[in-house]
């Protein structure tokens, strides 16, 4: 049996910001239903406390890094059972605000020490004398948990492999590098983090990790180009020959319309009328008029350039002007939340913005709305989307990440065929917008076929299954090099 650490700044349900906090839940919740014994490392974050249930001390650290008294906490994730321990440190996460930035929105000034200290209990971990349980396996997620495999390689000798995964390239944990002191870090590792005349926690991770991951097979050939990696392209390329791409799944547990407690009506592939149910619930909620006949669309993301509201924004008088609803959940950058309360004063009972995540409205939004608009300049995998058609709801995206290997684009010959998943812009412009809508809605007025197209995106599988299949037997294969286990290049992995 394989023992995994398996380390990420969120985990849902104690703590989430984003999708990240999805996949740190779901994954090894699957890879626990393989027989993988895992275990979850996180910050103990108040929020995180407080949605623990109950938790146990298991060890002390006496002043790490100069933090302060630190504990570890143990408890069982809600939902699946898996081992999680807590980092109780309460001189650095025992704050207002949220788990990256203040209550003013502006990153907290200590971040490098915040998640310079869960890579640091992370080694303690593996090297600390009289443990009964150490991993086989480190597995670290995104910027946060950066250092880890670094700090694991010169821990302890044998040690455990390390895998670092990319959620999101753009997100690098970029610092001063006078950082490097105040984490007291080996000349050898500060060094190999350098970007830019500063310290990237990413670079680190790539750089030191025994393998590399990220969410999908089309995004891990994306960032190996100049236009795509973000400044750290020369440095994936390098690392090409331990690099795989692994999609991303859906955990049906809690995002499936037939079980979803949050709906105001339940429904399946069958029965559909239910879903319409569900529009009508959602116009009432957030105050669209009721309009059965005008077809919704829902925008639920980061609103932040990567998610191109600047090119919503732009097209949605149009949108609007001839019929159409629109509902968004989310937050992000203070011009482009302005700008959307602002449409939905231009447009009261047309559209209606919802700052701030949710996580029952999320929910909703799905199931009320016909189309999701999820546009994107780069899109690492995309799990709303996913999500979404599972809700029987069509998702519109651009052709690039993730989004190619989830969307088939709805052309006549695979709306005839059954294959069409979704709707991609053929431009990133307002008028690629434009265009790309003018085609969903030609469809939503056929209703047999939009019923057709509703009915398969629902019935899709895309479960945990492959992917902790796949992440399995990488685990494996580091594990037991002599096994020989075959860990091709990039995509094979998630076939």
């Amino acid at each position: 049996m394989t023992r995994v650490l398996f380390i990420a700044s969120e985990v849902f349900p104690l703590i989430k910001t984003g999708g990240l906090a999805d996949v740190a839940a779901a994954l090894p919740a699957a890879l626990h239903k393989r027989g993988v014994d895992i275990r979850l490392l996180l910050p103990g974050y108040p929020s995180a406390l407080e949605n623990a249930g109950s938790l146990k001390e298991v060890m002390q650290f006496n002043d790490p890094l100069g933090c302060g008294q630190t504990r570890l906490l143990e408890t069982n994730l809600p939902g699946s059972g898996v081992k999680t321990w807590l980092i109780d440190c309460p001189q650095i996460f025992s704050r207002n605000g949220g788990a990256y930035q203040d209550p003013d929105g502006q990153d907290w000034h200590d971040n490098h020490l915040r998640f310079g200290l869960l890579s640091y209990i992370a080694t303690l971990l593996v090297s600390e004398h009289g443990q009964k349980w150490s991993p086989d396996i480190v597995h670290a997620n995104d910027w946060h948990a950066g250092l880890a495999p670094a700090l694991v390689s010169v821990a302890k000798n044998p040690r455990p492999a390390t895998i670092f995964t990319i959620h999101n390239l753009a997100y690098q944990g970029i610092f001063a590098p006078e950082v490097a002191d105040h984490l007291d870090l080996p000349a050898d590792i500060a060094s190999s983090m350098e970007f830019y005349g500063r310290l990237s926690f990413l670079k680190a991770g790539i750089k030191w990790a025994d393998a590399v991951t990220t969410v999908s097979p089309n995004y891990a050939q994306e960032i190996l180009s100049s236009e795509n990696g973000c400044g750290l392209d020369g440095l994936l390329r390098e690392r090409a020959p331990v690099l795989h791409g692994i999609m991303n799944g859906v955990d049906y547990g809690i995002w499936n319309p037939e079980t979803d407690t949050y709906l105001t009506h339940n429904y399946g592939p069958g029965q559909l009328s239910f879903k319409s149910a569900c529009k009508t619930a959602l116009q009432n909620e957030v105050g669209l008029d009721h309009d059965e006949a005008a077809p919704l669309v829902g925008f639920m993301s980061r609103i932040v350039h990567q998610k191109m509201p600047d090119i919503v924004l732009e097209a949605l008088p149009s949108l609007i002007e001839t019929g159409k609803q629109f509902v968004l959940v989310g937050d992000g950058e203070r011009q482009y939340e302005d700008g959307f309360r602002a449409m939905q004063e231009r447009y009261p009972g047309r559209v209606a913005v919802r700052i701030g995540y949710r996580e029952d409205m999320a929910h909703r939004l799905l199931a009320g709305v016909d189309v999701l608009l999820h546009p994107a300049r780069f899109e690492p995998c995309g799990l709303v989307p996913l999500y979404a058609m599972r809700y029987g709801t069509v998702p519109v995206g651009c052709r690039n990440g993730g989004m190619v290997d989830s969307i088939i684009e709805g052309s006549p010959a695979a709306l005839r065929n059954g294959t069409a998943t979704g709707f991609f812009l053929e431009t990133e412009t307002a008028q690629g917008l434009r265009d790309c809508m003018d085609r969903v809605f030609d469809l939503y007025r056929k209703p047999l076929l939009w019923r057709k197209l509703q009915v398969h995106i629902m019935q899709r599988d895309h479960s945990w299954a492959a992917a902790a299949k796949a992440y399995d037997g990488l685990y494996r294969s580091l594990a037991n090099p002599s096994n020989d286990l075959e860990a091709p290049l990039l995509s094979k992995l998630s076939a």
